[in-house]
């Protein structure tokens, strides 16, 4: 039987550990916090739950699949429900959007400020789903950390299709010309922590599935995919090791052989990384000849987050919104140039009390509120000044938005900073997805999966391949694991 230790106990690394231990491996998650889920945690104000870390919720078969691909009914674990009115989007000159599967409705709502723009939808929408077929079947299907992979002609058609060198907003201003539109859909840069003027155009594929496809909720928050991870975890074996933070590992040759969390050694046959990759190479592999390389990469941007448990009920606000600035570009040119904070930034609120009530006060609501921020650096200091500042801000852009009295509602509050996300997750400069998207070889050859000097050591999560997004990180826990049965096959003995 094959040890295989696992470093962080995000749902990249779950996702592995079910596939491994099912498979006869004996598998341990060490995980340096008291709480599994990485970015994704549960917090309870009062009378107020909410979820930190990810809420819209896509590609709901790759979660199910984590189940399905050991014999177990997802069912049985989570229960998903679409958000059936999509993600309501406010405009800075007052208009609306609701962002659904309704193809007919978006097109209907666009249509009262640009007939153009409005027919030009479905064909857009058509590109979309173009961009993501090509997606699941080149990148969302295997590893890219082999030659002939990354060389295979199939691979190499697919990729020209795809036009590397055309950013997302050229794209988009292709098919549209009111400003509303082109911020609604220039956004998804942001789902990977980039620019849409910078990073490629196959991010419109999102486009599809919000639009095409559509996003769902957790019951109960989105922490019960955690949960219902981890139950099955430890219902086939997976041991779990919480408040163990590895600090040292212990390379012999060309493979890792052990690593040391809380004075414990902890010996093992392959070595899983759930944690930033950046991070994992400049704290305990500095002497790895990809340091140098890594330490030149721009990293994606990070988030600033406010919870508000709030005593109203705002009648315009939905499951998921998004509030978007008079100069969207400035936004971007303020992260990534400037390295601050923008003045007016985009601001997405997640309300999951619409769909839950009980996740709220009786006439109140539960307000997950982020905005983009820069990854640390010495132009902003995140201290109680600054973060005062700019959560002030924010509840004044939602006021002036029509959110009235926001600030005298407030019952609970919790500000996540990008240090905060550092601190906690280790993440590489507080960023949120690794390395920005915001060029082309960090686009689509991102981190690799499997190290290639250390014959034994794989990457999951965010940082690494497919890319960030709880779907995407889920996917390459499955990935991971199905390589490396694919070299070692089944340890399961028949009896």
């Amino acid at each position: 039987m094959k040890d295989i230790v696992i470093v962080g106990g995000g749902l990249g690394g779950l996702s592995a550990a079910i596939r491994l231990q099912h498979a006869g491996y004996h598998v341990r998650v060490l995980e340096k916090e008291a709480t599994i889920g990485g970015k994704l945690q549960s917090v309870t104000m009062g009378d107020y739950q909410f979820d930190l870390g990810p809420s819209t919720f896509t590609l709901k078969h790759v979660f199910e699949d984590v189940f399905t691909s050991v014999g177990k009914d997802p069912n049985d674990y989570l229960t998903f429900y679409p958000i059936e009115e999509g993600t309501r989007n406010f405009f800075p000159n007052g208009q609306m959007i609701d962002f659904s599967t309704d193809v007919q409705r978006v097109q209907s709502q666009i249509r009262t400020y640009s007939e153009n723009d409005a027919d030009h939808y479905p064909l857009f929408l058509e590109e979309a789903k173009r961009l993501y077929r090509i997606s699941e079947r080149q990148f969302f299907s295997q590893l890219m950390y082999r030659t002939k992979t990354k060389l295979s002609p199939s691979l190499l058609r697919d990729f020209i299709k795809i036009k590397p060198f055309t950013s997302l907003n050229t794209l988009v201003e292709r098919y549209f010309e009111h400003p509303n539109t082109c911020m609604l859909l220039n956004r998804y840069a942001t789902y990977v922590g980039s620019s849409p003027y910078q990073a490629p155009m196959i991010f419109a594929m999102m486009a599809h599935l919000e639009g095409g496809q559509g996003i769902w909720g957790v019951k109960n928050g989105s922490y019960q995919i955690v949960r219902a991870f981890e139950q099955l975890a430890r219902e086939l074996g997976v041991i779990f090791h919480m408040n163990h933070e590895v600090r040292e590992v212990v390379q012999k040759g060309k493979q890792l052989i052990a690593v040391h969390a809380n004075g414990k050694r902890f010996e093992a046959d392959q070595v899983i990384f759930n944690a930033d990759a950046l991070t994992v190479y400049n704290r305990l592999l500095k002497r790895h000849p990809l340091n140098k390389k890594l330490k030149k990469k721009e990293v994606s941007l990070s988030g600033f987050t406010l919870l508000l448990g709030i005593k109203k009920t705002y009648p315009e606000l939905r499951h998921h919104n998004v509030f978007f600035p008079r100069e969207y570009t400035q936004e971007f040119k303020a992260i990534f140039d400037e390295k601050i904070v923008p003045e007016e930034p985009t601001i997405y609120i997640c309300q999951s009390s619409v769909s839950e009530p009980s996740r709220a006060k009786k006439e109140g609501g539960n307000l997950f509120i982020l905005i983009n921020a820069p990854y640390l650096s010495s132009n902003v200091t995140w201290n109680d000044e600054t973060k005062e500042t700019i959560k002030n801000r924010v509840i004044d852009q939602l006021e002036s938005h029509g959110l009235t009295d926001l600030s005298s509602r407030i019952e609970e509050e919790y500000i996540m900073t990008p240090e905060d996300i550092h601190d906690r997750t280790g993440a590489f400069k507080g960023s949120i997805y690794g390395m920005s998207s915001n060029h082309l070889n960090q686009a689509f050859f991102r981190i690799e999966n499997k190290d290639p000097v250390l014959s034994n050591v794989y990457f999951v999560g965010g940082s690494t391949h497919p890319g960030g997004g709880t779907p995407m990180v889920t996917l390459s826990g499955q990935l991971v694991a199905k390589d490396i049965m694919d070299q070692y096959g089944s340890m399961k003995r028949d009896i």
